[in-house]
Order: structure tokens, then sequence, then C-alpha cells
């Protein structure tokens, strides 16, 4: 992904350990959460529900997925998956801190929880915490092996406060082929998907999956290769042990696996189609947009305030079928004909409940309190940056260590 910033990299690595990367939760009274602190709701400026059903709390976890230490917290309560709640995920390796809710819990029960690397900062009576109700995050990140602090100030200063709010790798999973499986889906190939679920080794790290993975690819014989697939690869299974009855039905086989799961495929075609608007933007040095949308209080865009009116921060679509045809422009149909789809691509009529009516992004995010400390070896960034924006797009404008090419997410010109 090309860099807005032109000043050279730092260089260096992140995440070596899970207190290098800390990440505190903005809420959406503007309080940043942190670690170590025990907070009752009257600090947050949060609301007491005394008739309310669920239990809001104060998570702190290190080196926990959002969803599985929410799930592990609810089932220890004998509380389901459906009854959790959260504004937004956090990185895994990590120490981050976070407003999360449990339907049907007490929070004595809460306060009283011991799960390993799993804290409960405080909880009380509430209605429950809503996906994307926080304003942002805040972040204390050590970057280790810098080759200079000082490329690190100029980075930043070159960027006037703000970078490419690109989705970054994480986004299109951890053998990057997430865009690939949801085009084939769009498409209606659902052969092809499912081949690329079960078979496709790039980014595969366990040499036990990419043996199977090979295997499957030439044998195509689902009903053996659930006896030799790692047993942690629990949606393939779910998707062989279909298909070993149900010969053919990929689309039955899709079916097997988490909705949530699925539509992660076509939201990192959603993904990469912005990223590749943003990075012809930044090429073309042409930010400009029909449109816009204004601050919150914390200084931060506000997208349900977005206007035709330029103001603040310049709004392009998240393509799906319901974007208004105006709001789409050459640059973007181009892309999109590329990918060899369309917006109507989106209305996935043989998976409707996988389909995307579209959204709003800004094309930069702000970030602020930026502070650089350390050392020539060892640095530490701390800034703030909005709910939906990467933190490591921002390190890497700094660093320039992770050269990530859009094109090796799906082929174009097909």
């Amino acid at each position: 992904m090309l860099h807005l910033s032109n000043a050279e990299g730092t260089g260096g690595t992140i995440k070596s350990n899970p207190s290098d990367f800390i990440v505190k939760e903005i809420t959406g009274r503007g309080k940043v959460l942190e670690p170590g602190r025990q907070y009752a709701c009257t600090d947050l400026e949060e609301e007491q529900a005394s008739e309310g059903k669920f239990a809001t709390f104060v998570l702190q976890k290190t080196n926990w997925n959002t969803v599985q230490a929410l799930v592990s917290i609810a089932k220890v309560l004998g509380r389901g998956k459906k009854s959790i709640g959260y504004a937004g995920t956090k990185d895994r390796t990590s120490v981050s801190v976070q407003l999360a809710s449990i339907y049907g819990a007490e929070p004595e029960r809460l306060l009283a929880l011991h799960l390993k690397d799993i804290s409960i900062n405080g909880a009380w009576r509430s209605n429950g915490i809503e996906l994307g109700s926080n304003l942002g995050n805040a972040f204390d990140i050590v970057i280790e092996s810098v080759k200079s602090i000082g490329n690190a100030e100029t980075a930043i200063a070159s960027l006037n406060g703000r970078f490419p709010n690109y989705f970054d790798r994480q986004r299109f999973g951890s053998r990057l082929n997430n865009a690939r499986v949801g085009i084939s889906i769009m498409r209606g190939d659902f052969e092809a998907a499912v081949f690329a679920i079960l078979t496709d080794t790039s980014g595969e790290t366990n040499k036990g999956a990419v043996e199977a993975r090979e295997r499957l690819s030439n044998e195509r014989d689902f009903k053996a290769a659930l006896s030799y697939f790692p047993r942690y690869l629990k949606n393939e299974s779910y998707m062989m042990n279909y298909l070993a009855y149900h010969e053919n039905d990929y689309a039955g086989a899709l079916r097997r696996i988490p909705r949530g799961i699925s539509m992660m495929f076509i939201h990192a075609v959603q993904s990469l189609v912005f990223n590749l608007i943003v990075e012809e933007r930044i090429r073309n040095g042409n930010f400009n947009s029909g449109i816009w949308c204004r601050s919150n209080s914390y200084g931060f865009p506000d997208l349900e305030n977005v206007t035709v009116d330029s103001t603040c921060f310049p709004v392009i679509p998240l393509i799906g079928y319901e974007t208004m045809d105006k709001h789409i422009s050459e640059l973007d149909r181009g892309i999109l004909e590329d990918l060899g789809i369309s917006k109507e691509s989106f209305r996935i009529r043989s998976m409707p409940e996988l389909s995307m009516k579209g959204a709003y992004r800004t094309m930069l995010a702000p970030f602020k309190d930026l502070i650089i400390s350390g050392d020539e070896d060892k640095m530490r960034l701390s800034f703030s940056i909005p709910s939906g924006a990467y933190a490591t797009v921002l390190i890497n404008e700094v660093t320039k260590s992770d050269d990530l090419s859009l094109d090796l997410l799906a082929p174009r010109k097909l």
C-alpha cells in the first residue's frame, strides 16, 4: 500500500510482547480507559440502570482475542455468545482495556471472576454496549530495532495530522485470501470459494495444514480429508463433512460455517476496493470529494453527520448495492471492473444473507496526542485514532516496515 509520507522509515518491529502494545478504548463519553485502574460507572459518566438486563464492565485482557475472551467470560456465567456486547475488537497481541456487556449477568459475579490474563476493572447494571459506540482508541506502542527516531519525527510532521485510512492486512485473513474467496462468492462461483478456503496454502505457516490442503487439492476427496486435516481447522471440517454427503452443494458447504465468518469474505472485498481507491488517490494527490463529514466532540470524524458541504473530513463510499451512482466515481468504477465485479455484485442473490448495502468511510484518518520517545534502538509511540482506523497503518507510515501489495489480495484485469 502506498504511503502518504515520503520520509525515510525508521524500520523496526512491533508486538514482540503484548505489554509493548497497549490499547485503551476511548468511550462514547470521551473517557480513555487506563489499564490497571478500577472504575465505577460514575467515573466514566456511564448510566447505571437499576432495572437493566445487562451488566456492563471494564474488561482488561492480555493476549486474548476480544470475542474469545468475552465468550469465555459468558460461559463461566452460564450465558451464550449472543449475550455479549462490545463497541469494537482489539488486537490480540496486546494489553487492552475496553467496555463490554453481558445480558443476564450479575455485576457481582463479574467482579469475582478469575480467568487467566483477564481482569474485570469495574462492573454495573446497564442497558448494554452497542457495536461502534466508542469514539476511538489510544495506543502506547513500543517499536524495537529502529534506525532513527529522527525519521519518525520527519514522517509524522509530513502527515499534518492525518494518515491513509486503509484497512490493514488483518482485514484480509492470515492467508490474505479473504478477498479472493469473497469475489468468488459474489460471482456465484461457490466451488472456487470453497476450494480457496480449503486448499489455499498461501500464508499458511503450519506444516501439517499445508500438507493437508495440498493433498485435498490433488485428491478432492472430502470424506478422506476429514481423517487427516488438523483438528483445529474447525470451519474446514464443517464444510468437508457436509460435502462428503452432499456432493457439489458448495453453497450449502459455505453455510456450514458461521455467518460472521462468511461476512468477513465480503467485507474483505469491500475493504480491498476502498484501499485501491485510496491508494490511487494518494498516487494522484487528489483527496477532493463530493461527500464530507463533520467532526464530533472529540475531534474525530462523525460518519453519522455526512454532508455535501465541504467541511472537515473527505469521505468516499464503502461500495455496496445501495451506494448511490453519483457517489461512485469513474476511478471507482474502473477498480470494480478490474476486479470483475460491480456494485450490484454486493447483492448476492444465491446467498442474500451475505449481501452488503454499503456505507461511508473517510479517506484519511486523523491522529492526535502523538508523542515520540525512546532512543535509537527502542522507540515508543503514543497516539489516539478514531474507531475503525488501524494503528498499524499509522505505525507503518513511520517505520515503512510492511510493504503489503494490494495486488496480492485478489487478481485484477480478469
